[in-house]
């Protein structure tokens, strides 16, 4: 039997997706992967060749849109799908779902299962009606590849709802909506909370993310310049890189940040944790996720949260309890709710265990991937 994954991202393959793979492979699945721009990441293919698996690669331009590209794309990947006949196919992100989805359709395969796990730039203010000529391409690619996935999984149920209202989805389609990629709770385990000089925990706010408009790190480096002004002492952290997306913070914004020591830059990391165990509250002011692992991974660390009340980000707070929830874009709501920690100390702590509970008890790598792999009919 063999076990297909379809990515644009060959580190998500590891990082994200890593223990779904190793449970399927535990089942006797043989397990591929495509994967476009494989020389880029020598240690990630390394180590998921040592594990056993095949890795392809794959003609893909994660962020282009040249249409001969893609219709190249599809081709070559119902070229290579006949070659290696797998019985289950599971794609994720927008390219692989919408040409790889089709191209196993094409292939004949068995089981073919879609994941959407974030809408990113080509949902941005969808709901407001108006829609780019790119949207609208997308939005209509996406729909006819849904059509021939067997089950389609979603992260949260905002998601999950828009596809259905857009009609990008048949209400009847087989929907599932699991809690996110989930975390290794094992891996991620708690920290104390870092200490000033004088021995109290201290206030220290991070934010990883890729450093992208909607993102929301522009509201953070101001939320933080904000801050301290009135609380000089008070650290604001940030970790992440610029890529080519549309939405790309500028080099020079980031210098600005970085030169008027608004922000400690930590860069790209290839392991959060040192900057987790930095850090008393975790914020990620996004617009918009799947569900953000980044913050499933403070939670398991024992941090608390702000986040919005958005998609994808609401379901990890329970407003008051283990963080707060602000609006979409607020920078008020942000100030206001980092004052909240830094007036009383005792709230890092306190909601920071709540973020422990919430991460054991929903969040667990293994019970997500149980919960994928019965819907899949793996187990």
């Amino acid at each position: 039997m063999r076990f297909l994954m379809i990515c644009s991202y060959l580190p998500s393959a590891l990082n994200f997706r890593g223990k779904l793979l190793e449970a399927i492979h535990a089942k006797g699945y043989e397990i591929h992967v495509f994967a476009p721009d494989l020389t880029d990441f020598p240690d990630e293919l390394n180590r998921l060749q040592q594990l056993g698996y095949q890795v392809h690669a794959i003609p893909m331009q994660r962020a282009g849109t040249n249409p001969l590209a893609d219709l190249k794309l599809l081709k070559t990947l119902y070229q290579m799908i006949r070659q290696i006949r797998p019985d289950v196919v599971l794609s994720y992100t927008i390219k692989p779902v919408i040409y790889g989805t089709l191209a196993a359709w094409l292939a004949r395969v068995p089981r073919r299962f879609a994941l959407i796990t974030g809408l990113g730039y080509a949902f941005q203010n969808v709901e407001s009606g108006q829609r780019s000529l790119f949207q609208k391409l997308v939005h209509g690619l996406y729909a006819q590849a849904l059509k021939y996935a067997d089950k389609v999984f979603f992260q949260n149920p905002d998601d999950l709802k828009l596809f259905q209202d857009m009609q990008l989805l048949d209400v009847n389609k087989p929907t599932v909506v699991v809690n996110g990629s989930g975390v290794n709770v094992q891996d991620f385990a708690v920290l104390p909370l870092p200490k000033n000089a004088q021995g109290q925990v201290k206030a220290s706010f991070l934010l990883i993310a890729r450093l992208l408009g909607d993102k929301g790190v522009r509201e953070y480096a101001e939320a933080a310049r904000i801050i301290k002004a009135q609380y000089p002492e008070v650290e604001f952290h940030l970790v992440g890189w610029i890529d080519d997306n549309p939405s790309a913070i500028a080099q020079a914004e980031l210098d600005t940040w970085v030169a008027d020591q608004t922000l400690k830059f930590w860069g790209k990391l290839s392991d959060v944790r040192p900057a987790i165990a930095a850090s008393s509250v975790y914020v990620l002011p996004s617009y918009r996720e799947g569900t953000p692992r980044t913050v499933l991974e403070a939670m398991a660390m024992g941090r608390a949260i702000i986040t919005t009340d958005a998609p994808g980000c609401r379901e990890t707070v329970t407003h008051g309890v283990n963080g707060y929830l602000v609006a979409v874009k607020s920078v008020d709501d942000l100030v206001s709710s980092m004052q909240y920690f830094i007036e009383d100390p005792k709230l890092m702590a306190y909601m920071g265990q709540r973020s422990r509970e919430i991460a054991l008890n929903k969040y667990d790598v293994h019970q997500v991937n149980k919960h994928m792999m019965t819907e899949m009919e793996l187990i």
